[in-house]
């Protein structure tokens, strides 16, 4: 899968979460897809071709920094580390 490819499946399932998911997991959505979205972003203006993996190891580190900073309770964690791996399986 590109990486095009990726970003367009990937934000497809997030708009598709508004229709399915309960209160935490759309609040986990929206701030996965804010992660996602900044990544995507620096890759765009680097200009660099990033792999999907690159992509998805970015998402992470910034996901690991703000769990350390204590952005998030650990239920809400629990919801994020959930769609994170639904997202990525989007790639296989």
């Amino acid at each position: 899968m590109s990486f095009q490819e990726y970003i367009d499946v990937a934000q497809q399932f997030f708009d598709n979460l508004v229709d399915r998911a309960s209160d935490d997991e759309l609040f986990a959505g929206g701030y996965l897809r804010g992660h996602f979205d900044l990544a995507v972003g620096y890759a765009q203006v680097a200009g660099e071709e990033v792999s999907v993996e690159q992509l998805n190891e970015e998402i992470e580190k910034s996901l690991v920094k703000a769990y350390r900073n204590g952005e998030l309770t650990e239920e809400d964690k629990t919801h994020v580390v959930d769609i994170w791996e639904q997202v990525k399986k989007l790639a296989a």
